[in-house]
């Protein structure tokens, strides 16, 4: 007796698997924007590159950095003491120097509203 012939199946292929994941990276344009900002004077594009791979580097090694230090309380959150700790070591927090020191003298106005608690009428602190 004669079997019927079936065709085989054929795997789906799904759009995610042919896309090879990337890692998040800053854009060109802003890293070049704050570093000419700090450098007050024009980047080269060779310099720029370098300055874009250091930059890379510095946020894996500070990502690393806080997951460790999440991870060592117990927590699974990186909290704004875990940042502070970690810019303590580094040095750039300091007793003369404290955290919020910095937020006032480098970030924006809305960035700071944000990240200072701030009383106000009717006894009530913002955020």
């Amino acid at each position: 007796p004669l079997q019927e012939l079936q065709p085989k199946p054929i795997p789906k292929r799904s759009r995610m698997s042919q896309r090879k994941p990337r890692d998040p990276q800053i854009s060109r344009s802003l890293i070049k924007e704050v570093f000419s900002h700090f450098a007050k004077m024009p980047v080269a594009k060779d310099a720029l590159k370098i300055v874009e791979k250091c930059t890379e580097k510095y946020f894996k090694q500070l990502s690393n950095d806080l997951e460790a230090y999440a991870n060592h309380a117990g927590r699974k959150t990186v909290k704004m003491a875990d940042l502070e700790l970690l810019m303590r070591r580094q040095g750039l927090v300091t007793d003369k120097m404290p955290l919020h020191v910095l937020i006032e003298r480098h970030l924006p106005m809305e960035y700071r509203k944000l990240l200072i608690p701030v009383a106000v009428s009717g006894n009530k602190v913002i955020p």
